[in-house]
């Protein structure tokens, strides 16, 4: 694990890692916000970790969304991982929703992609793991993300329940299965046998579960993927069915965009730091 920069920011760092990743067969990178007291050296913090949207980076959350104030204040570490693994010996497409970029954290299946897209397993199993082991902080976690990361927020937490205290997303993909973001990564990744893609599509999982996670959703109502790709309907339906605590919030004016996520990340932060700094 090797630092490539740093910065202060709100009496914190704000740092970038990078490593060569087992599960993914390649060299990652990736972001963190340590809060001030981590000068401290008996000081640990419990983690959000973040997951990003297609052709994002860990940059983008780090750099656009301005929660570092906030994370300071309470008290929380943040872990921005990429969103797929990288690099020249990887596979890619030349479609922006398809290879490098658009990971989808899932575990590929199918070639030539499952050699290196294992993202499912790296944000679950082995980023935890190096971050923990290398950082000041404890293995209390929640998750959350935006879009592609909304998705792999909601599908992570509520495939492991016991890792994740909570779980939120901005404008994620509900229904992945149902839409055309999802139907093409997935029938790329995982093949054409459709009842495979279940365990990746959020809808499907809250219908099943039958733990009860708090999860919160922030969706503009002007964002120009809402209908075709986003589909929360879907998933406040099976809420609904399953008698699910889910919480959509739908905000009426706000777009896709980082716009959306600066304005209401707070309101995600604080609603974290409600599970993960409990006694």
């Amino acid at each position: 694990m090797k630092l490539i920069s740093e910065t202060k920011a709100f009496d914190g760092r704000q740092q970038r890692f990078e490593h060569q990743s087992t599960t993914l067969d390649c060299t990652m990178r990736f972001s963190v916000f340590l809060p001030s007291q981590a000068e401290n050296k008996a000081q640990r913090f419990p983690v959000l970790y973040w997951l990003s949207g297609l052709t994002c980076t860990d940059e983008n959350f780090s750099q656009k969304a301005g929660a570092q104030r906030m994370a300071a204040e309470l008290g929380i570490a943040l872990v921005i991982p990429d969103t797929s693994p990288r690099g020249d010996e990887v596979a890619d497409d030349e479609g922006y929703d398809l290879g490098q970029g658009a990971g989808f954290y899932l575990n590929a299946t199918q070639l030539p992609w499952k050699q290196h897209y294992r993202m499912y397993d790296y944000i679950v199993d082995e980023l935890p793991a190096l971050v923990e082991a290398e950082l000041p902080v404890t293995n209390r976690r929640a998750i959350s993300g935006h879009s592609m990361g909304g998705h792999g927020a909601l599908v992570i937490g509520l495939r492991n329940p016991e890792r994740y205290s909570s779980i939120s997303a901005f404008s994620p993909i509900c229904n992945p299965i149902s839409c055309p973001w999802g139907e093409k990564a997935f029938g790329a990744y995982l093949g054409a046998e459709r009842q495979t893609w279940e365990e990746y599509d959020a809808t499907v999982l809250l219908s099943r579960t039958t733990e009860r996670q708090p999860i919160l959703i922030s969706q503009g109502e002007n964002d120009e993927f809402l209908e075709q790709q986003l589909k929360p309907n879907a998933l406040e339906t099976a809420a609904e069915a399953a008698e699910y605590p889910l919480k959509v919030e739908h905000h009426a004016g706000y777009d896709h965009s980082y716009y959306f996520i600066a304005t209401f990340i707070e309101q995600h932060l604080r609603f974290h730091a409600d599970f993960l700094l409990k006694p």
